[in-house]
């Protein structure tokens, strides 16, 4: 018998619909349920390597995570992988399909509708129930001709439909009223009820706006959820994430770590384990300001359009005072195409990541990068040069050569040698993704960087954040009405 299904829309972007399904997945998980995330189309560079050897949205693999099960390419067979300011490559079921412009994207979803169809019945039928993730604002009726990530999936699907709206930004009310009066009545009658996300304050000032919302839309009130402080500790799914304020009372941090925010930065979770050490301050540096003199590490991290990134690293200044960080003797690390841009030359003969072309690099490694071939999606394993186990995964194309390649940073389980590292051992570059998380391997920063071992479980403090997520969830939320819902 195929699994009952619900999915989850929001008035607008960055509601808060990736973190409520994490939590209600790992609530039912919790319950017995055998469940199952899948979000039919997602747009973020920030990207996870699954186990059948793909890529999702880095925010399905943590709600596959709440879910206690693997995460595969078939909870999340359409992702958008932005170049620039109009286009996207294309991922479907964890594979390159094509690039496209955004309005020429509305004319390729169609085609796309039944790998999305084909991969939420293939998780059905494997499943209790499947919670569905919509995209952006249920109320882009611009959009609904071709739409495929919400109503248009919801009515092909028939799978009933909650809404969220976040009263943190303001205009709840209206956003949830109004999206109810702008969709077309067909589209209004899948949704069966509503969540106001991210409340502050005493609850009973809202129950009259609850009960307004629910008497204009006709709509069940599912719940007031509270401002879940700890979702900071949990990985963001897209760029919006990097606006997080630095937590109230880390001003005492040892070391500082500083990253260069750039236009295209992709697989940023990489920096979550450092910053959740409490001997660490991470300094986010968007253009306009300058790398702090005084940070012990500079941490470039990956990029969707490298050499586009590269020209806006030098447009910021942020090439002038990394030459000055290394001058003091800073300590430089270059992750996936952060990696590329510390070479001599970066080469894109094909136009992979945007117009064909090549250019100078940082000239801080020694090696040059020509991103030509498939891309390498893998999970990884190995030791880095100082002995230190890891795991972690790759997810890059092209090639990196050159004489800092004999000092790799580190040898994988099959023997093959991966990154580089500069001469004097400062200046250091890898294409493998999430060796942070591994404790062992941070301590081993920390103590470099001049700080002590860490005594922190990342692992296990995320997933003591999802049980508790998933426990807030249970408080404030109708987990029953949910379920009788569902179809």
């Amino acid at each position: 018998m195929a699994a009952r299904a619900l999915m989850f829309q929001g008035t607008g972007s960055d509601v808060g619909k990736s973190l409520v399904v994490a939590g209600l997945a790992r609530a039912f998980a919790t319950r017995g349920l055998n469940v199952r995330p899948f979000k039919p189309q997602n747009m973020s560079n920030n990207a996870a390597v699954t186990h059948d050897g793909g890529e999702i949205g880095r925010a399905q693999a943590l709600q596959a995570r709440a879910a206690r099960v693997a995460p595969t390419v078939h909870m999340n067979p359409v992702l958008l992988k932005p170049q620039g300011e109009t286009g996207a490559q294309i991922v479907v079921r964890g594979k390159v399909f094509g690039t496209a412009k955004a309005a020429e994207y509305q004319g390729v979803k169609p085609d796309l509708m039944p790998y999305v169809l084909d991969s939420f019945g293939r998780l059905r039928e494997e499943a209790d129930l499947v919670l569905v993730e919509g995209a952006g604002s249920a109320s882009e009726i611009n959009l609904r001709a071709s739409d495929i990530a919400n109503m248009g999936f919801a009515r092909a699907a028939g799978v009933p439909v909650v809404l969220i709206g976040d009263i943190d930004r303001g205009g709840v009310i209206a956003s949830l009223v109004g999206t109810r009066h702008v969709i077309d009545p067909a589209d209004a009658a899948m949704i069966k009820g509503f969540i106001v996300n991210r409340f502050r304050g005493d609850p009973a000032l809202f129950e009259a706006g609850m009960a307004e919302i629910a008497e204009r839309t006709g709509w069940t009130a599912l719940g007031l959820l509270p401002f879940f402080q700890e979702a900071r500790k949990l990985p963001a799914e897209d760029a919006l994430g990097l606006s997080r304020e630095t937590p109230a009372g880390r001003g005492t941090e040892r070391i500082r770590i500083a990253v260069p925010i750039l236009p295209h930065i992709a697989n940023f979770d990489d920096l979550d384990p450092l910053e959740a050490e409490p001997e660490v301050e991470m300094v986010r540096v968007w253009p306009g300001s300058a790398l702090p003199g005084d940070a012990a590490l500079v941490l470039l991290p990956g990029s969707k359009a490298t050499i586009a990134d590269l020209a806006a690293f030098r447009a910021a200044g942020f090439d002038i005072d990394l030459a000055a960080h290394v001058r003091r003797g800073g300590r430089v690390l270059g992750l996936c195409g952060g990696y590329q841009m510390l070479g001599r030359r970066l080469a894109d003969p094909d136009g992979t990541e945007g117009p064909a072309g090549e250019a100078e690099g940082l000239g801080l490694l020694e090696v040059e990068t020509t991103l030509t071939g498939e891309k390498r999606l893998v999970s990884v394993s190995g030791r880095t040069s100082d002995g230190i186990g890891f795991r972690g995964y790759e997810m890059h194309m092209g090639a990196t050569t050159g004489p800092d390649c004999r000092r790799p940073f580190a040898t994988l389980q099959d023997g093959s040698a991966e990154g580089a590292v500069s001469a004097d051992g400062r200046i250091a570059g890898t294409y493998v993704h999430g060796f942070f998380a591994e404790d062992a391997q941070r301590s081993a920063w920390l103590e470099r960087l001049g700080a002590e071992a860490s005594a922190l479980d990342y692992e296990d403090g995320v997933e003591r954040t999802l049980d508790a997520l998933a426990g807030h969830i249970e408080r404030h939320l109708d987990l029953d009405a949910m379920l009788s819902e569902a179809r």
